[in-house]
């Protein structure tokens, strides 16, 4: 029987995402790696969780996402054709699984825009961990189309739903998406979902200082007791596109300051390794964690890095995968799903090659770094890759 040889791991070059290129010979192509649940990466961190980008559209134009100075009408969005095909993602996503994932996070863009994403979700729901276990599979979307497709996802096999909303105000609301949203329609939408039984549910906040930041403590009365969680997330400095300023960064130990002086607030032990979000759980009177209140979750992505544990790759909707949120580089596996040759042992080990050369930890050097390094090279955009 002929030896046969892992594919090259070809890094992406992308118009947006402005990728450079690692000689693919780092990763020993010759050598195979098996998935067998034990990869870990330079700083031994596993592979546990996986975000998957199924499209690279969106409805909304958040300024700190997709501004409409950038997507505008004349934006070049990937060709049909481009895309993964759901069939390919469940056949990547199951190696994945087999390296150790348990949880699976759909995102876009606006993941519901993808046309049909129930049968998907119903393909990615019947993967099994290697313990034998239903994934944690989740979606996070902008919650504009959820109240109409929320008991949908459930029967498909959704397990919960994460919905950005930055704001109970409607003009700051109807602002910030920048197409004029009203905020009601989304409000319908996390109820539908916490109806239809996707939850826990949890809503982000990108926090924007001098933006929205005086909707914190709206939001933090509005979801208190509701059986959601509300994550407060520092603006980020991911890609070139949204202008970001440190000035504008409300840092998140600020955030749980002012929750804290109206709502006291304890804080709670992590729910997972390579959490986030730090918790923090409503006080009842006597200073002990109030269960039936519920708990907040701050994101501090730019004043406390959280790179330590991080166990996250995330795998863009053309099938290029990126080792962090930050990354100036990605990993061209959909010309291994394309190549009649290949098979899901060529696939495995191409992932195990790169995971196990991964040195990601931006957060932690961000203070050495600009968005653009001087070298040309740009980070990856959000909205490329998803959150």
């Amino acid at each position: 029987m002929t030896e046969r040889h892992s594919p090259r791991v070809v890094p992406l070059i992308d118009q947006r995402s402005a990728s450079h290129h690692t000689p693919a010979a780092a990763f020993s192509p010759d050598t195979r790696i098996a998935a067998n649940g034990l990869l870990s990466d330079t700083l031994g961190r596993p592979l546990r969780d996986l975000r998957i980008s199924v499209t690279d559209r969106c409805n909304f134009r958040c300024n700190y996402c997709m501004p409409k100075e950038i997507f505008d009408k004349d934006y070049k969005y990937l060709p049909h054709s481009d895309l993964l095909s759901f069939e390919e993602i469940t056949r990547i996503a199951k190696v994945f699984v087999a390296h150790g994932v348990q949880k699976i996070r759909l995102t876009g863009g606006e993941p519901l825009l993808r046309k049909n994403i129930e049968l998907l979700i119903e393909q990615l729901s019947a993967l099994r961990t290697l313990e034998g276990q239903p994934l944690d599979l989740t979606l996070t979307t902008n919650g504009s189309l959820l109240a109409r497709k929320a008991r949908a996802l459930k029967a498909a096999g959704l397990q919960r739903v994460t919905v950005s909303l930055d704001g109970l105000d409607d003009a700051v609301f109807r602002s910030m998406n920048d197409v004029d949203f009203p905020v009601t329609d989304v409000l319908a939408g996390i109820e539908a979902a916490q109806e239809a039984g996707l939850g826990p549910i949890k809503i982000n906040m990108v926090v924007k200082r001098g933006t929205n930041a005086h909707e914190i403590l709206p939001m933090a009365r509005r979801f208190k007791g509701s059986g959601m969680v509300l994550r407060l997330i520092e603006y980020m400095d991911v890609g070139a596109t949204n202008g970001w300023r440190m000035n504008e960064v409300m840092p998140s130990a600020e955030v749980v300051q002012l929750i804290h002086a109206e709502l006291p607030l304890v804080q709670l032990e992590p729910a997972n390794p390579g959490e986030t979000a730090q918790r923090w759980g409503y006080a009842d009177a006597s200073g002990q964690h109030d269960a039936a209140a519920g708990e907040i979750g701050v994101i501090s992505s730019v004043t406390q890095a959280f790179c330590s544990d991080c166990n996250r790759a995330r795998l863009s909707t053309e099938g290029k995968l990126f080792l962090c949120l930050f990354a100036a580089q990605g990993y061209d596996l959909r010309s291994i799903l394309r190549n009649e040759n290949a098979d899901a042992a060529d696939l495995a080990s191409a992932i195990g090659h790169i995971w196990q050369g991964r040195t990601d930890r931006y957060s932690e050097l961000r203070s050495a770094m600009a968005a653009d390094t001087g070298t040309g090279i740009r980070r990856v955009e959000m909205s490329y890759i998803g959150g």
